[in-house]
């Protein structure tokens, strides 16, 4: 059996880990690469397996974030056929994310086009979208549900059982039993593993199995989060200051699972009167679509947020909360000129309708940007982060006068704590253990940590493209 590890190797898009076990070949995630000028190169190359991708037998899917599930439509474009398996809840997700997708990469080819146009350039060098909405829209046929905790039988020696991994909705850690010759082999794929004690969803599923393999995410591999409690002192801070100066507070969001956390953050502390009555716009359709989807799977979420969700229904006074549908509303919040609270795609602010709430507000020193995500090398959150004075939106040079804040404790990533006890959940060391999705010194830092504390043996740092013999 083989192992290549083509993504999400040495820092934390990208995720692709492709599984050769003689006669079946399958894929774990098949995620895009994001950040930077060199991640459409990135993506161009990314599958290429060595192999004809006719070839794969089907794709587990962790969960629907981008970085973990982009790619699924190219893999469809260039002849990929099998079923991809996923739970119900990231399905659904899948259903919006996907096409949200294209449909940004369909605009930014547009805006570039017409870029070039109106200044007498050629459009030689212009790059197409990796897929259209219709090939994003195409490749949904192939998902499949799975159920938590249910055994598939996803080809004659491979069973995979899929677990609660309490990152974003639907997400899941993965054990994989593959048979054939000699002994069963278990492979176990963390995913993304989110933070324990946090509110919205449930906390992970503790591992109880051994294994041969792990792949296992380091994101925050290298240090701690702050408490929850700081984290509310934070925002209650950013959200004082912004309304005594007389700006707004614009929040870059992840459309799934950080945007529902962070509304039931700001409804919790106005219940608690820690925060006078506020106005808050979620200004992203793919971000109000979650959301809607999150409200559909009550099973999923933790009892708290639950009995939240019933309180601020009742209580609109105490946290007015606009969905933004539409372009033309989405617009209209540009002049708004103090007291709004505005949550908008994408996380990382390199796409969507936050780059047009940037390019109105950072320039205001009265206004504030919070920061409540991971911020990718090469992204302009990570400059603005990084303290950057002036940075490019729309190809226009933009002044940063308003205030940034980061908040460090609202990741849905579990840290090295938490990471490290769920570790603690096997009975005995994996074999093999591959420490991926995370930057390099964050996964180094991780990988010493198992060997250190938890006495690991073989823990390895993949290159991606890397491959291995189990």
């Amino acid at each position: 059996m083989r192992l290549g590890i083509f993504g999400a190797a040495g820092e934390v898009t990208g995720s692709c880990t492709l599984v050769e076990t003689g006669r079946i070949r399958f894929l774990v995630d098949c995620g895009m690469f994001q950040g930077g000028p060199e991640a459409r190169g990135k993506n161009l190359r990314a599958l290429n397996f060595g192999c004809n991708v006719r070839e794969i037998d089907f794709v587990l899917l962790t969960h629907a974030h981008i970085d973990h599930s982009g790619l699924l439509p190219r893999l469809a474009v260039l002849g990929f056929r099998g079923p991809i398996y996923a739970t119900p809840a990231t399905i659904a997700l899948l259903e919006v994310l996907l096409p949200d997708s294209a449909h940004i990469q369909e605009k930014e080819n547009e805006w570039q086009l017409r870029h070039r146009h109106r200044r007498g350039k050629s459009e030689r060098g212009v790059p197409a979208p990796l897929y259209t909405v219709a090939e994003a829209l195409s490749v949904l046929k192939l998902l499949r549900p799975v159920a938590y905790r249910e055994t598939l039988a996803a080809a004659e020696t491979v069973e995979v059982c899929f677990h609660d991994a309490g990152h974003i909705l639907g997400s899941a850690w993965l054990e994989v039993t593959v048979g054939g010759e000699g002994r069963p082999r278990r492979l176990v794929f963390s995913g993304d593993l989110g933070m324990p004690g946090r509110p919205v969803l449930c906390d992970p599923e503790p591992v109880m199995a051994e294994a041969d393999v792990l792949l296992i995410e380091s994101t925050y591999g290298d240090r701690r989060h702050r408490s929850l409690p700081e984290t509310e002192d934070e925002i209650v801070a950013a959200l004082e200051r912004t309304r005594a100066a007389q700006g707004n507070l614009i929040i870059p969001s992840f459309a799934v699972g950080r945007t529902q956390e962070i509304i039931y953050l700001l409804a919790d502390l106005a219940r608690r009167k820690r925060l006078a009555p506020l106005e808050v716009y979620v200004d992203s359709p793919m971000a109000n679509a979650a959301t809607r989807i999150t409200l559909a799977h009550p099973e999923l979420l933790d009892p708290e947020t639950r009995e939240l969700i019933s309180w601020q229904q009742a209580h609109p006074e105490k946290m007015k909360l606009e969905f933004v549908a539409d372009a033309e509303c989405s617009k209209a919040l540009n002049e708004v000129r103090s007291g709004a609270v505005i949550i908008s795609a994408s996380g990382m602010c390199e796409a969507g309708r936050i780059k047009y709430h940037l390019r109105e507000n950072l320039p205001r020193s009265e206004c504030s940007v919070l920061i409540a995500g991971f911020q990718a090398a090469g992204t302009l959150g990570r400059r603005l982060v990084d303290g950057a004075r002036l940075v490019r939106i729309f190809g226009e040079p933009v002044p940063v006068r308003a205030r940034i804040y980061t908040v460090g404790g609202l990741s849905a990533h579990a840290d090295q704590a938490a990471l490290l006890g769920w570790l603690r959940g096997f009975r005995k060391a994996p074999r093999q253990s591959f420490v991926v999705h995370g930057e390099a010194a964050a996964s180094a830092n991780f990988a010493a940590a198992i060997h250190d504390q938890l006495g690991w043996p073989d823990v390895r740092l993949p290159h991606p493209g890397e491959q291995f013999a189990i």
